[in-house]
C-alpha cells in the first residue's frame, strides 16, 4: 500500500468558506481503510457530498486486499437528522459497516468528529487523522458556512503527544459508539422516527446554519407527458413498456414518479453499474423516505426492502433469483435497457412477473431499439430524444467537430466480430504523433473542463502523460482515471469541477451514470462504432450548468468502414453515392441534424471524401449490409434489427439459405455452426418462413420458452394457458388476431384449450408434404420436439428460436399495422 498521508494541507485548522472541510474529508475517505464518524445530525444535502466517495471506497474494498471498516453514529437530537439521509445510510449495508443512532431522549448531543486510519491488510498502522470541531453533515457545514475544525494527526513514536491524543480521540469514539443509548440503525427505527419527528418545531430551535428548505419534487413537462403515456399503456393491457429519454432528461426520476403513480408496494431497480444504483436509490428515497431501501449486489444481499436496487451481474444469477417469488415485486425498472439482450438481463426479464416492467434507454432511433423493443412486447410507450431536450432547454446544445485522424491506417488494424483488435489499437494509439495531433485540435477548440474517452488503461495513462508534457509551463494539468489508478473516480470529478485539472482521461468509467454538469468539452479519441455508446459519451457533456452555453465535442474519425456509423447518426448529405440502405434506413427518426438553434456540426473534408468513396464501393450485398449494421450497432445484428433497418431477409435467404445459416457462416463459434447445420430446416421452415396468417405460432414458441419447454416438455393444458398469457401481453396482436367471441375465454377454460389445439398446436404437430416428420409431437398429452435436442444445446437453441420469434412478431405486426 502506498505510504499516503490522510491530510491535504499543513494547517490544522479548517474554517469553512474558502477553506471548506469537504475537500479534506473526501481526500481522507478516498485513502483510508478505517472511517469513524460521529455527528449530532445528518442532512441529505451534506450526505450526498460524501456518499459517492464512501460508496466507491466500499466497492474498492471488495476488489482489493484492503477491506474498509466504516462506523457512523448520528442522533435524533431535536429531530434534525433527515430520514432520507438515514435511508441512504441504511443502504450501505455491507461487511464491516456499522450504523448506529444515539437516542438523545431530550439530552444534548453535540459531537462532530471524523476519524480516519490507513493501514495495510496486516493492520500495520500507517497514518491517522482526526477532525474535531463544529461541522455536522450538511451542505452548508461542509462547504461555505463558518465552521471551525481542528485536525489531529497521529505521529510516531507511539509515546508522542500527537499519537496519544489521536488514540484518546479513538477511545472516546469507541465509548460513545458503544454507549447504552447508541442502538443499531434499522428500517423499523426510521419508520418510528418519521412518525414522531417534529421537524418545524425542531428547526425553529436551532441556528440558521442547519436550516435547509424542504425540497419538493414534481415532474417536469416531459416527465408529465411520459407518466400519462405510461398510465394509458397500462390501461390498454400492457404489462411491459419501453420509454426512451435522451441522456440527462430525467429517466430515473420518471421511473420513481411512475412507481408512485402505480402505488407500488415493492419496487426493483436494475442497472449494471454501482454508481447508477447509488444515484437511483438517492432519487427514490427523496421521493419516498417512508419506504425502506437497499442494495442487492456483490457485497449486500438485501431481500426484505420495499425498494431494492440490484446489480444485474448479481441478481441475474439463477440461484439469486430463486430467493424471490416471481411476483415479489409489483414494479420493476430496467435501466440502460439497450443492454437487455445480455443473459443476466434475460434471466431477470424471464423470471419475474410484476404488475408492470419499465425499460429505460436513451437510444435515439427506433431502428436501434428494434431488438430490445421485443423484450417489452413491442410497446414503445414514450419517446423524447436529444432533439426535444435541447430545444426545450433541458440539455445544452453541442458544437461537434468530426476531425480526420490520419496518424494511423485503421484498415491495417485487425477487425473481428464488429470490433477492432484491442491489443493492436493499443500499440497504434500510443504514439507521439497521434498525441500531438489530438492536443493541437484540443487546444484550438477546448473550453474549461474536458472529459476524454480512451481505449485502454495504457492509452489513458499515455495520453495524460503526453498532455502534461505539452502543458509544461502553461498552468494546466491532466489526470488519468481507471480501475487501477491511485486517483479515485469521485476525486477526479471533484478536481475537474473545481478547475484543479483541465482534462480527465478515462476508460469506460464515465460512459454512464456520471453527473458533472459543468463538463463543457468531450474528447473522443477511441473508435466508437456503436451509436449508443457515442450518445452516452456525448451525453456526459449535455447537462446544463451556469456559465455554460454549449458543449464542444471533438471526435477523431479514421479510414475505416466502422466510422461510417457516424454519418448514419449525423445524416450528413453525401453526393455521388449509390441509392442503398446506408443512411437511408426505413423508419429513421431523430437524427442529430434535426436539432435547432445553438447546435453546429463541422466535419473535415477528408472525412466527407472518405465516406463518399466508401459508399460508392458499396455493392449492396447481404454481407456488406450486415457488416455495416454490425459496425453501427457495436454487436452482431439480430434478425429483428436487420429487418427494422430496412434490409431484406429474402435477399439473405436467396444468397445464403436462411438468416441463421448466414449468421453462422461469418461466426467464429463452432457451437453455432453445428447447431444451425443440424436444425436449419426447423429454423427456416418452421419459424422464419412459416405461415404468416396469424401470430399464433411464434406466440406458442414464446410460451414454450417461458415454460422451459425444450428442457421439460409441458402438458397441452400448461402450454395453452401460458400461450394465452403471452398473447395477452401483446395487446395489439390480441386485438388483431383473436376473434371477438374467443376473447371471452379464460386461460384455464376447456374452450380455450380446444381452440389452441386447433391452431397452432395442430399445425405444428401435422407433417407437411415433402418432410419426414412434423416439427413437434404429442405424447401422453405432452408437447415436445420430434427430434432429440442435446442438453448442452438447449440454452443456445432457445436463444436462436427467440431471435426468430422476435423477428416474426415484428414483421407480422409491421405488416398488419401498415
Amino acid at each position: 500500500m502506498p505510504n499516503t498521508q490522510l491530510n491535504l494541507k499543513e494547517n490544522i485548522l479548517t474554517t469553512g468558506g474558502d477553506d471548506p472541510l469537504l475537500d479534506q474529508l473526501l481526500y481522507a475517505i478516498n485513502h483510508a481503510t478505517e472511517i469513524d464518524i460521529a455527528v449530532s445530525f445528518i442532512q441529505s444535502s451534506g450526505l450526498q457530498l460524501i456518499l459517492p466517495a464512501i460508496q466507491e471506497a466500499i466497492e474498492r474494498s471488495h476488489s482489493n486486499a484492503y477491506p474498509l471498516k466504516l462506523r457512523v453514529l448520528t442522533s435524533d437530537y431535536l429531530g434534525i437528522t433527515d430520514p432520507v439521509a438515514l435511508r441512504a445510510l441504511m443502504a450501505l449495508s455491507a461487511p464491516n459497516v456499522e450504523l448506529r443512532i444515539f437516542e438523545s431522549n431530550n439530552h444534548s448531543f453535540h459531537i462532530k468528529s471524523y476519524i480516519f486510519v490507513r493501514s495495510d491488510k496486516e493492520n500495520t498502522f500507517y497514518h491517522g487523522s482526526a477532525f474535531v470541531g463544529s461541522n455536522n453533515i450538511s451542505r452548508a457545514a461542509l462547504t461555505n458556512a463558518h465552521e471551525w475544525c481542528i485536525r489531529f494527526d497521529h505521529k510516531e513514536p507511539q509515546s508522542s503527544f500527537e499519537a496519544t491524543q489521536f488514540q484518546l480521540i479513538r477511545k472516546e469514539f469507541d465509548k460513545i459508539f458503544s454507549h447504552q443509548n447508541s442502538i443499531d440503525l434499522s428500517d423499523s427505527w426510521i419508520d418510528s422516527y418519521i412518525a414522531r419527528r417534529q421537524l418545524p418545531k425542531a428547526i425553529s430551535l436551532v441556528s440558521d446554519a442547519v436550516k435547509e428548505p424542504e425540497e419538493t419534487y414534481t415532474p417536469n413537462n416531459v416527465q408529465m407527458e411520459a407518466l400519462e403515456a405510461l398510465q394509458e399503456s397500462r390501461s390498454n393491457g400492457y404489462t411491459r413498456g419501453l420509454v426512451v429519454l435522451g441522456t440527462g432528461m430525467g429517466k430515473t426520476w420518471l421511473s420513481a414518479f411512475d412507481a408512485m403513480q402505480l402505488d407500488a408496494k415493492r419496487t426493483l431497480f436494475v442497472a449494471h453499474r454501482e454508481e447508477i444504483l447509488t444515484q437511483a436509490l438517492n432519487t427514490y428515497t427523496k421521493l419516498w423516505p417512508q419506504k425502506s431501501a437497499g442494495y442487492f449486489n456483490s457485497f449486500s444481499k438485501a431481500t426484505d426492502k420495499q425498494m431494492l436496487f440490484a446489480s444485474v451481474q448479481t441478481l441475474g444469477k439463477e440461484h439469486h433469483l430463486a430467493t424471490f417469488d416471481k411476483d415479489h415485486f409489483d414494479y420493476i425498472v430496467i435501466d440502460e435497457f439497450h443492454h437487455a439482450r445480455a443473459q443476466n438481463y434475460l434471466n431477470i426479464l424471464q423470471y419475474f412477473e410484476p404488475k408492470f416492467l419499465l425499460g429505460l434507454t436513451a437510444t435515439p432511433e427506433r431502428t436501434d431499439q428494434a431488438d430490445i423493443l421485443s423484450l417489452c412486447n413491442n410497446n414503445l410507450v414514450f419517446e423524447r430524444n436529444l432533439v426535444h431536450g435541447i430545444n426545450q432547454g433541458i440539455l445544452a446544445p453541442f458544437h461537434y467537430y468530426g476531425i480526420w485522424d490520419d496518424t494511423l491506417d485503421y484498415q491495417e488494424i485487425p477487425w473481428r466480430n464488429g470490433k477492432f483488435d484491442p491489443n493492436a489499437l493499443d500499440a497504434e494509439f500510443a504514439t507521439t504523433r497521434r498525441a500531438q495531433h489530438i492536443f493541437k485540435h484540443w487546444e484550438i477548440h477546448q473550453q474549461s473542463k474536458t472529459l476524454a474517452f480512451c481505449i485502454s488503461v495504457k492509452h489513458c495513462d499515455y495520453m495524460a502523460e503526453q498532455f502534461n508534457k505539452a502543458f509544461n509551463g502553461k498552468g494546466y494539468k491532466a489526470v488519468s482515471v481507471h480501475s487501477q489508478s491511485e486517483i479515485r473516480r469521485n476525486e477526479a470529478l471533484t478536481m475537474l469541477g473545481k478547475g484543479e485539472i483541465q482534462i480527465l482521461f478515462s476508460v469506460d468509467l464515465f460512459n454512464e451514470g456520471t453527473d458533472l454538469p459543468s463538463i463543457d468539452t468531450i474528447l473522443m479519441i477511441r473508435p466508437t462504432q456503436s451509436n449508443i455508446i457515442f450518445l452516452q459519451q456525448l451525453g456526459r457533456g449535455l447537462r446544463t450548468s451556469p456559465n455554460k452555453s454549449h458543449v464542444v465535442v471533438l471526435d477523431f474519425l479514421g479510414n475505416h468502414k466502422s466510422f461510417l456509423s457516424r454519418n448514419d447518426l449525423l445524416q450528413i448529405p453525401l453526393t455521388g453515392t449509390n441509392n442503398n440502405a446506408i443512411g437511408e434506413e426505413k423508419g429513421h427518426y431523430g437524427s442529430l441534424t434535426e436539432l435547432g438553434e445553438g447546435c453546429h456540426i463541422n466535419i473535415d473534408p477528408e472525412v466527407i471524401n472518405f465516406w463518399t468513396e466508401l459508399k460508392k464501393r458499396f455493392k449492396n450485398t447481404a454481407r456488406e449490409e450486415f457488416e455495416m449494421l454490425e459496425a453501427r450497432l457495436g454487436h452482431r445484428p439480430t434478425a429483428t434489427e436487420f429487418f427494422h433497418h430496412g434490409y431484406d431477409l429474402k435477399k439473405v435467404n436467396k444468397q445464403h439459405g436462411s438468416w441463421l445459416e448466414f449468421v453462422s457462416l461469418y461466426s467464429d463459434s463452432k457451437e453455432l455452426k453445428s447447431l444451425v447445420s443440424r436444425w436449419k430446416t426447423f429454423f427456416l421452415t418452421d419459424i422464419q418462413e412459416t405461415s404468416r396468417q396469424k401470430s399464433y405460432k411464434p406466440i406458442l414458441l414464446e410460451a414454450l420458452i417461458e415454460l422451459d419447454g425444450f428442457r421439460n416438455p409441458p402438458t397441452l393444458d400448461a402450454l395453452a394457458e401460458k400461450s394465452w398469457h403471452v398473447l395477452k401481453s401483446y395487446p395489439r396482436l390480441y386485438d388483431l388476431d383473436l376473434p371477438e367471441e374467443k376473447k371471452e375465454y379464460l386461460p384455464s377454460d376447456k374452450k380455450w384449450l380446444n381452440y389452441w389445439k386447433g391452431n397452432p398446436i395442430k399445425a405444428y404437430t401435422t407433417k407437411n408434404t415433402g418432410v419426414p416428420f412434423a416439427p413437434f409431437k404429442i405424447e401422453d398429452n405432452v408437447f415436445k420436439l420430434s427430434q432429440d435436442l442435446e442438453e448442452n444445446d438447449i440454452l443456445n437453441f432457445q436463444k436462436l428460436v427467440k431471435e426468430l420469434i422476435d423477428y416474426r412478431l415484428a414483421e407480422y405486426t409491421h405488416k398488419k399495422l401498415n
